[in-house]
């Protein structure tokens, strides 16, 4: 049994009989040590990727997902949040450089089931309201094959031939590395969370094919997470005898990897979805229940970081206190290494210039690339020196009362933003690049406007944001109580009976 589970019980695969469908996420709404699971109210022991609803934050209760504006996912009606830990290399000198995502992540949704379940003839379930859990362990530095969920977790070396892996692989993936996690399906029908997160769901009888157990009889839509990270920008990186690729949890050896998930869908769509949608190829698009959105539209829903250290880019240690564990014995969490646990003020993509300028951030538009400009009076460019307030000396001076910045270095002047190419309500937007004569101010992105307008006579005030704090700084105690607390059907955020009969 055990040799069997270690060698094909989760080489996954999605048979003809099998309806699914590939949800993507075209980018993360943000990256940092947040996990509103595991650490609610607090700041994360490690660095999260997170995908979906920007309702996202330090804490959270299913409102607070259908508070959302935006989703950084295709299916507008999904407000869910999705994570995994952060990717990142580590160099010969000893610091750590994030991967990059190729963009955020891919979830199969997939009508499976079998005819042994306890509620096979009940079919199967939407995620109620108020349902999270996770699986995995970033604890682990050794594979247990005996595991249903050990074998869950899988890597795909993309561009070989090579079968999957559950630990990360000591070979370059010429296509990147795709890391892959398999959620349970099995639930107990009553709570929506558990103490540990787990107790509440199991695996079916071969992770991710089988029948459910009778302590858990009710089956879900199944839940499987890819994502595919540029491994090959350090192909050219590696030295010695061993892959250098490490986990934001100090895991060398790849089976501490580990997903989340919150549900925010809208559920009576996403029910409509499992009982009617089921073509076999994977693709969104044939499903008629679902409004999709741009992957423009996807990327431009952000959440501000709220804890204030860097978790991209080349760093001298991984973020938190972190050291690499190789071990075969279980991680050992660490303290006292001098990294934050405050959760601080959200870091919004612009520079507050409305009493030294009296120009107000009015949001991050686009500029298409081979299209006439978005604003076409006078522009610069300065490759050392562009700041937020250099652009605006350079476009009011030449009578102008838009200030735009794209690209780190370029500035862009004019009076007026057409409607389609202003910023959208309700999004951040994907203005991230640093200004080139200032790495703490925002310049834009590719195709992508730093908008700064300038004042007319009274107030003068920048862009808000809808934002969830999460941290408990301002919820009652007992609302702090109650989101640490396994929660049940018969809480307030009740599930839809009718799905669960």
């Amino acid at each position: 049994m055990a040799s069997h589970l270690a060698l094909c019980l989760l080489a996954f695969l999605v048979t003809p009989s099998d309806a699914f469908w590939r949800m993507p996420c075209a980018s993360p709404v943000v990256v940092e040590r947040s996990d509103p699971i595991i650490n609610p109210g607090a700041v994360s022991g490690h660095t999260h990727t997170i995908m979906g609803g920007n309702g996202f934050g330090f804490a959270m209760t299913y409102a607070d997902t259908q508070a959302s504006t935006c989703t950084s996912c295709i299916v507008t009606k999904d407000l869910s949040n999705y994570w995994v830990p952060q990717l990142y290399y580590k160099g010969q000198d000893g610091t750590f450089t994030s991967v990059n995502q190729q963009g955020g992540v891919v979830v199969y949704y997939i009508q499976r089931a079998d005819p042994l379940d306890p509620e096979y003839s009940k079919g199967l379930l939407a995620f109620p309201p108020g349902f999270r859990m996770v699986t995995g362990n970033p604890f682990l530095r050794s594979f247990n094959s005996s595991s249903l969920e050990a074998a869950a977790i899988t890597y795909n070396c993309l561009g070989t031939n090579n079968p999957q892996t559950n630990g990360f692989p000591n070979y370059n993936c010429p296509g990147g590395l795709r890391t892959q996690v398999f959620f349970p399906s099995c639930w107990d029908g009553v709570n929506l969370d558990s103490a540990d997160h787990k107790s509440h769901m199991a695996y079916p009888s071969q992770t991710d094919t089988g029948h459910c157990p009778p302590t858990h009889p009710k089956r879900f839509i199944s839940l499987f997470y890819e994502i595919v990270w540029n491994t090959p920008d350090f192909a050219n990186k590696w030295y010695g005898n061993k892959q250098p690729f490490v986990w934001a949890m100090g895991d060398d050896t790849g089976y501490g990897y580990h997903g989340d998930f919150v549900n925010g869908w809208d559920v009576p769509t996403l029910q409509k979805a499992v009982n009617t949608c089921t073509d076999d190829s994977g693709v969104i698009q044939l499903c008629p229940v679902f409004t999709l959105q741009s992957d423009a539209a996807q990327q431009g829903c952000k959440v501000p970081p709220a804890v204030h250290e860097q978790v991209l880019g080349t760093l001298p240690a991984l973020p938190g206190c972190n050291p690499v564990q190789s071990g075969p014995a279980n991680a050992v969490p660490k303290s006292g290494c001098g990294a934050t646990t405050t959760i601080g003020a959200p870091i919004w993509p612009y520079t507050d210039v409305t009493k030294t300028k009296n120009f107000k951030y009015i949001g991050c538009g686009s500029d298409p690339a081979g299209q006439s400009r978005t604003l076409t009076g006078a522009s610069k460019t300065d490759a050392s020196g562009m700041t937020v307030e250099s652009c605006i000396d350079f476009c009011n001076s030449n009578g102008y009362s838009i200030a735009g910045l794209e690209y780190t270095t370029q500035c862009f002047c004019g009076n007026s933003v057409a409607a389609d190419r202003a910023p959208v309500s309700g999004r951040v937007g994907a203005c991230a690049m640093p200004c080139a004569g200032n790495s703490g101010q925002v310049c834009g992105g590719p195709a992508m406007l730093s908008l700064y307008q300038k004042c007319s006579s009274g107030s003068c005030t920048n862009i808000k944001y809808a934002y969830n704090s999460g941290s408990g700084v301002s919820m009652s105690k007992s609302r702090r109580q109650e989101r640490r607390r396994p929660r049940t059907l018969d809480d307030s955020e009740s599930a839809n009976t009718s799905l669960l009969v």
